[in-house]
């Protein structure tokens, strides 16, 4: 049976679903893996998928897309939501527009629906997508001259909706000071250990859509952590733990990326608009202490653009 994803209204009127299936991994899982996935995901009722050039998952995902339109599960490539990053390596102004139309072809697709600057800094080294970035290649971001040409991309068509990830409400503030184009959707870390409060209410001010990546802690991932699921304040729903984090986001008015491969996982991570938390579970949940997660460490350096992860947050830890 295909479920039926919630969507929610884009700044722009572009729809996106509220549940994305997100395919970052690591190790890098093989090709078919992926291509499988995301087919059975199709299949079962997803319908926006996150990837990045990072990830090395945009061609999977391309081949899992032209699977499901010959076997009939979508009638046109119009019915996904598909979603990608631009890595810090290329977040230069006339970088931006190449990259794009490489992921486009490693896609084989002719626009992406939303495509987002993957962290709000740089490095020197043109091109390479790795997870490990050396300290000495990290530099500062020209944020006026990248989001022009994002910009750009979106007037070309390229793609319809852009964004940002891991922004702090000071540096959307300074975008939106001068952007033509207001970013979309900023996709940050959000579980119940990392509620983000400050940034959600900056957000729903600004119409800025917030996607929640990490839902469960992203566990034995190097950028998650086990404190979600071993949370005691979680535990107390045994088994559902997964499925309380999910719905208390949804609850929260926010969109998110689930990511398991999993057949029997992926039908419960889409299980949740049929019932509610209690008021007294909700208000257990937003007692949990705060303390992010993936604090960044890889993209502070002392002779980089951030001296510490308060600079890189701007003070929101």
């Amino acid at each position: 049976m295909v479920k039926f994803v919630p969507e929610v209204v884009l700044s722009n009127g572009c729809k996106m679903p509220l549940v994305g299936m997100g395919l970052a991994t690591y190790p890098i899982e093989e090709s078919e893996t992926v291509k499988s996935a995301v087919l059975k995901a199709i299949e079962l009722g997803y319908r926006h998928f996150d990837t990045a050039s990072l990830y090395q998952t945009e061609k999977p995902l391309g081949l899992a897309i032209a699977e499901a339109l010959k076997l009939g599960f979508i009638k046109s490539r119009d019915e996904l939501f598909i979603t990608s990053k631009l890595w810090c390596s290329d977040t230069h102004p006339h970088l931006v527009i190449p990259a794009l139309q490489t992921t486009l072809k490693n896609l084989g697709l002719d626009y992406l629906d939303l495509y987002l600057i993957h962290w709000p800094l740089s490095t020197n080294k043109p091109g390479k997508h790795y997870f490990f970035t050396a300290k000495e290649e990290l530099v500062q971001m020209d944020y006026r001259s990248v989001w022009g040409a994002m910009q750009e991309a979106h007037r070309l068509g390229l793609t319809k909706s852009i964004g940002v990830s891991n922004f702090s409400c000071k540096k959307l503030e300074y975008l939106l000071s001068i952007a033509t184009i207001p970013p979309t959707v900023n996709q940050v870390e959000m579980n119940p250990l990392w509620r983000q409060d400050k940034l959600k209410k900056f957000c729903k001010d600004k119409n800025i859509i917030i996607t929640g990546y990490s839902p469960l802690g992203a566990k034995g991932a190097i950028w998650g952590t086990n404190r979600v699921m071993e949370s005691q304040v979680l535990k107390r729903w045994e088994f559902l733990e997964e499925k309380v984090c999910l719905r208390y986001l949804y609850e929260q008015g926010v969109t998110f990326l689930v990511k398991s491969f999993n057949e029997e996982r992926m039908k419960e991570n889409l299980d949740i608009f049929e019932w509610e938390l209690s008021e007294d579970d909700s208000k257990k949940i937003g007692e949990i202490p705060q303390s992010r997660g993936s604090p960044g460490d890889s993209f502070v350096s002392d002779n980089g653009p951030f001296k510490s992860t308060a600079e890189l947050w701007d003070g929101e830890l």
